[in-house]
């Protein structure tokens, strides 16, 4: 791997957005907007995580530092300074005390090195750049590229990272402009940073007659047996699962490619959007298999939807209770393109990863990219809360260290900004897919006498964390309550926010901005 050293050479390509739904990069001519959030008074970290966490300290950081757009360092002489930003295609785990974020060879308005980049934090706000994987493209999943024919992109894509044992091991993707050749392979270390080395390819994808999808974005869960399970892939034929020998990383059958467990929609026979990134989980408590995906064109439109299953290998099913292998769209969507008031706004919010602190607290990553400039990437993290009947909802704001103390009824009753994420369909890729289709945020009232914007027929109940809405139209929303920060207010004050479903499955935000 690379540690920080400047006097190694830049060898990677301009900024890209990548095409995965045809293994494409395209390139663009970025211009540098340079935009940045207003600071006002400092917001710094606690001594201690949590109320929970007395021993862990933390230095004192500044949220209003992290800033929206950062051409300031954005050249690659600055990549010390990254911290957040850059982030595409996130991987993060807990080893230890910190938090490991892996993710895809990108930056903004230049060239970069190749290699996978690592960053580090111990509260997941305070992020540290810390190197790279490798030196340099992986020979062995070049040399299956290069054989067919293809030149492998001097870029690796969307790792995954695990630890089994004392060995942590990183799955990565590699690909190239012939549509569908590909490669997921698998390098290994004893350390987070140090060492990794090259140990194979694990599944591939080729440009044939062969029905698969395209081998690209693979995660892995260890399913309660103890079994290991790969999933990968993006547009051609959905989301794969693939298992694995846990021994060595590779598939349990040589030459498995695995079979078909998630898909979406079409529209005159072409797919409504992309469909790809797989995360799993197996959360214990609850008993069931987790499967994130996420969904359209990763500039624009990207969204993150979710479906559940008993067994890792499925059926997953969503929030109506569709099979996710049908050919249909699935839900609850429970992060997509939005904007709350007096802000530009936040598209291409997908490929997630989730994780937990090892106390029971989940979460989920993903890149951001602000709606003033989107070339600009942005790492995102968020609390995940659970509904009452096991669905997974993510806060609207992001994470800075914000307690899990009960909100008190009395502090419900004013103004706030709501966004309901609703969906528009547009089939295709980046030429059809050039909105964002920001979800707008709208004012919501909540009044002290248990009404809602001044409707006698829409009321309130709040049974803490539970805010219960019952609408006059027939619409009914269960919301999570808790504490949060405005990162979209001068000094980013602590406020309160919401997330939820309503009884059609529709993620429901909000965030309180007056009394």
């Amino acid at each position: 791997m690379f540690l920080l050293d400047f006097s190694q050479p830049v060898i990677s390509l301009n900024h890209i957005a990548m095409s995965k739904s045809n293994t494409s990069y395209i390139l663009f001519i970025v211009v540098l907007l340079i935009t940045s959030c207003s600071k006002n008074e400092p917001i710094v970290s606690p001594t201690s995580k949590n109320g929970s966490d007395t021993t862990t300290t933390v230095a004192a950081f500044n949220i209003n530092s992290i800033e929206d757009t950062y051409a300031d360092v954005a050249p690659f002489a600055y990549y010390s300074k990254w911290g957040s930003y850059n982030v595409h295609d996130p991987s993060i785990r807990k080893f230890g005390d910190y938090y490991y974020c892996y993710s895809t060879d990108v930056a903004y308005g230049i060239t970069v090195r190749p290699g996978i980049q690592i960053r580090k934090s111990k509260d997941l706000v305070q992020w540290t750049f810390v190197g790279w994987v490798f030196d340099q493209i992986p020979p062995i999943a070049a040399k299956f590229i290069t054989d067919r024919g293809g030149t492998p992109y001097n870029a690796l894509w969307a790792p995954f990272v695990m630890k089994v044992g004392d060995e942590y091991r990183l799955y990565y993707a590699l690909s190239c402009s012939t549509p569908r050749l590909s490669v997921i392979g698998l390098a290994t270390s004893t350390d987070p940073i140090l060492g990794w080395k090259e140990k194979g390819i694990v599944v591939t994808s080729e440009n044939n007659s062969i029905t698969q999808t395209n081998a690209i974005d693979p995660t892995v869960i260890v399913d309660s047996s103890g079994n290991y399970w790969m999933f990968y892939g993006s547009a051609w034929d959905g989301i794969y699962a693939l298992q694995l020998n846990p021994s060595t990383g590779f598939p349990l059958t040589s030459g498995d490619i695995g079979v078909r467990v998630a898909n979406r929609g079409f529209t005159n026979g072409k797919y409504n959007g992309n469909i790809e990134a797989p995360e799993v989980i197996y959360n214990p408590n609850l008993k069931k298999y987790y499967l994130f995906i996420s969904y359209d064109w990763l500039q624009t439109k990207y969204n993150v939807r979710v479906c559940r299953a008993d067994n890792p290998q499925g059926p997953y099913y969503d929030y109506n209770g569709i099979d996710a292998n049908i050919d249909v769209d699935h839900g609850p969507m429970i992060i997509a393109p939005y904007q709350f008031t007096g802000h530009g706004g936040w598209q291409g919010t997908g490929h997630c990863t989730v994780f937990d602190d090892g106390n029971g607290t989940y979460f989920m990553a993903n890149q951001a990219r602000p709606s003033v400039n989107s070339y600009y990437m942005d790492l995102h993290v968020r609390k995940i809360f659970w509904t009452t009947d096991g669905w997974p909802v993510v806060s609207p704001e992001r994470y800075a260290w914000e307690d899990n103390s009960t909100v008190p009824k009395d502090s419900l009753p004013g103004t706030w900004q709501q966004i309901i994420l609703g969906y528009q369909v547009v089939p295709g890729y980046a030429n059809e897919q050039t909105s964002p289709d920001l979800q707008v945020a709208t004012t919501l009232t909540i009044e002290a006498n248990g009404t809602l914007n001044g409707d006698a027929g829409s009321t309130w109940t709040y049974n803490a964390p539970w805010l219960q809405f019952n609408w006059s139209n027939g619409y009914t929303d269960k919301v999570y309550v808790q504490k949060g920060h405005d990162w979209e207010k001068l000094g980013r004050p602590t406020t309160f926010i919401f997330s939820g479903l309503n009884n059609k499955g529709t993620a429901i935000w909000g965030k309180k901005v007056s009394n």
